[in-house]
C-alpha cells in the first residue's frame, strides 16, 4: 500500500489512491474517506478528526465524509452514478481542503470553522482555494470534469447548480488556472481567487 495511513472503502479505493497520488505531502497523513449519510448541503465534506484537532499540524488526522446518496431538493443521485474520473476530481477537491487545513494552527482552524458557519464570503474563498490546491497539484483535468459533470448533470436542480456557480471556480476559471500553471508556473493571487 502506498499510503499506510489511508482508510477508504474498497469500492472507491482506486479513485482515492489516484487522487492522493497528486498530493505527495499527504503520504504519511492519516486521511479517512468514510460514507456518512449525515453530510449536509454537499456530497462530500473534509474536516480534521476531532481527536487530532489539538495535535500539531503535521500530526493531524482528517476525515472526508461522503454521502452514498445525495439529495438536491426532490432529486437524488448516488455515488455509483458518478464516472470514475469525476469521482477522482471530487476527492481531489476535498484533499485540497486538507492541504488548506494543514496550513492552519489549532486556533486558526477553530476561527476557520466559525467563519465557515456564518460567512458566505469565507465559504467562497475556502471552496475556491480547494479547487486551486487541486489544480496546482496537477489535478486540473479531473477538477474540470467534475465541475462540468455537476453543472451538466440533468438530475441536479438549477438552484444547486447556481450554488456551485456562486461558491466554486467556474470551468473557465479552472481552465485559466490550468493554462497559467502549465505554461508559466505563475501562481494566482488570493485576490484573483476571491
Amino acid at each position: 500500500m502506498k499510503y499506510p495511513k489511508l482508510i477508504v472503502p474498497e469500492n472507491i479505493r482506486e479513485e482515492a489512491e489516484l487522487a492522493m497520488s497528486y498530493y505527495p505531502e499527504l503520504a504519511d497523513t492519516e486521511v479517512e474517506f468514510k460514507y456518512n449519510d449525515m453530510v449536509r448541503k454537499n456530497f462530500m465534506q473534509a474536516q480534521p478528526k476531532w481527536k487530532s484537532i489539538l495535535s500539531s499540524r503535521k500530526n493531524r488526522a482528517y476525515i472526508i465524509l461522503i454521502s452514498k446518496k445525495f439529495k438536491v431538493e426532490d432529486n437524488y443521485f448516488t455515488i455509483d452514478e458518478i464516472p470514475n474520473d469525476v469521482l477522482t476530481g471530487w476527492l481531489g477537491h476535498e484533499l485540497g481542503h486538507v492541504m488548506d487545513y494543514r496550513s492552519r494552527s489549532t486556533i486558526g482552524m477553530l476561527i476557520f470553522g466559525l467563519k465557515y458557519l456564518y460567512s458566505k464570503t469565507h465559504i467562497k474563498e475556502v471552496e475556491r482555494a480547494a479547487d486551486d490546491y487541486a489544480v496546482k497539484h496537477g489535478m486540473g483535468d479531473y477538477i474540470l470534469k467534475t465541475k462540468n459533470f455537476i453543472l451538466n448533470h440533468t438530475s441536479l436542480s438549477d438552484s444547486y447548480k447556481n450554488h456551485m456557480r456562486q461558491f466554486y471556480l467556474s470551468p473557465e476559471e479552472i481552465t485559466d488556472l490550468i493554462n497559467r500553471y502549465g505554461e508559466t508556473g505563475q501562481v494566482p493571487t488570493m485576490e484573483e481567487l476571491s
